[in-house]
């Protein structure tokens, strides 16, 4: 007995045939295709991943300089407090106390061109005081001391026949303070402006 077999028989294949040169043509065409495609994703994968790095160096800066800046502000924060007392409190009795030398150290050269005109000293009753204490060692020199209470303690004139010269030690303290503040307001502004 014989059954019937219901398998599909296999399609006879075509059988096709190809000139070796056309063949050789089509794998390297096929070559070439696959070649080309893998580095074209080598490309675009090392392109995705110098922008990476350049975005991630970016990021890294802006990181490190915003860091500086806060760092360097944080710093003139801390010290802005000591330089504007210093300001305030020991450079105007650091002046108080070294006007009398700076007006010996004016007077003295003048003087000796002029030895027989009389000198007249103006100055802040407080700070003429102090000035007659340490000029009183130049009993050679004709000096008038005046005083006048418009006069800052860290102002004195020096007043001569044909001229007078000026020492204001307050005006140099204001610069000072002023320049002192302006440091100051310039890299808060900078910090409100980034």
């Amino acid at each position: 007995m014989k059954l019937e077999s219901f398998e599909q028989l296999p399609a006879e294949e075509e059988m096709v045939e190809l000139d070796p040169v056309a063949f050789e043509e089509a794998k390297l065409a096929s070559f070439e295709t696959g070649y080309q495609a893998g580095w074209d994703d080598a490309v675009a994968a090392q392109n995705a991943e110098t922008a990476r790095l350049h975005a991630d160096l970016g990021r890294n800066l802006q990181a490190l300089s915003f860091t500086y800046h806060e760092a360097r502000q944080h710093m003139l924060d801390a010290i802005e407090p000591l330089l504007t007392e210093i300001c305030a409190t020991i450079l105007p009795a650091m002046a108080r106390d070294a006007i009398p030398g700076l007006v010996a150290d004016q007077l003295m050269p003048l003087a000796e061109a002029r030895t027989l005109t009389p000198i007249t000293i103006v100055a802040h009753p407080e700070a003429l005081t102090q000035i007659e204490e340490i000029l009183r060692r130049c009993d050679s020199l004709p000096l008038v001391y005046t005083s006048e209470p418009s006069l800052d303690t860290g102002q004195v004139l020096l007043k001569f026949a044909e001229g007078e010269t000026r020492i204001d030690l307050s005006e140099a303290l204001a610069r000072i303070s002023q320049t002192l503040a302006t440091c100051f307001q310039a890299p808060a502004e900078e910090s409100h402006n980034d």
